[in-house]
């Protein structure tokens, strides 16, 4: 098993604005554009035994700008979806429901913390059953819950991780067990 590389897509309008977004296929803003081909230089040089990317087009976008076009989509991979929360703040959410984060309480017509737990449980075992490293481009919550089910922590815990547009992290193994190398660089 091999180190699991994650790359967060580039900015968005929403995310920009800090609307939840699932489900709604956003395109890229020129400075998401940007900082997307600014991995290049920085992957180029390694060997990724296996590219994935969630099927939506902003993470697809950063796939390829980033040098990695033929990226196979893996559903898994896309983000929380938050249903009735899609497209609105956590302010206007919390308006209703205080103290509301996707990590502590549920979202209306969307998924469940157990529900994102098992899509991406399968990534990790994707990942996992590859000898080399793999490349990984998504979204910001479903990427931090990758990172806690890596690290055998429930979903949830990804709330400790924060994960900004367009950069680079790295999951990989302290003596066999597993361990995070790189953190929203």
């Amino acid at each position: 098993m091999g180190d699991v590389w994650l790359v967060r897509h580039g900015a968005t309008e929403w995310s920009e604005s800090g609307r939840h977004t699932s489900t709604t296929d956003l395109p890229l803003l020129q400075a998401g554009e940007e900082a997307a081909r600014s991995l290049r230089p920085r992957l180029a040089d390694h060997e990724f035994e296996l590219v994935l990317t969630s099927p939506r087009s902003r993470a697809r976008r950063t796939a390829e700008l980033a040098g990695f076009a033929s990226a196979l989509t893996d559903e898994d991979l896309v983000e929380w979806d938050y249903g009735d929360y899609e497209g609105i703040t956590t302010a206007q959410i919390r308006a209703s429901v205080p103290g509301w984060t996707v990590w502590s309480h549920p979202c209306p017509g969307g998924e469940t913390a157990a529900d994102v737990s098992a899509r991406l449980d399968r990534v990790v075992a994707r990942c996992a059953a590859i000898p080399g490293d793999t490349l990984v481009f998504g979204h910001g919550h479903a990427l931090r819950g990758l990172a806690a089910r890596w690290l055998a922590l429930p979903v949830t815990e990804g709330r400790l991780l924060r994960l900004d547009t367009g950069t680079l992290s790295a999951l990989s193994h302290e003596h066999e067990e597993p361990a995070l190398l790189t953190w929203n660089a």
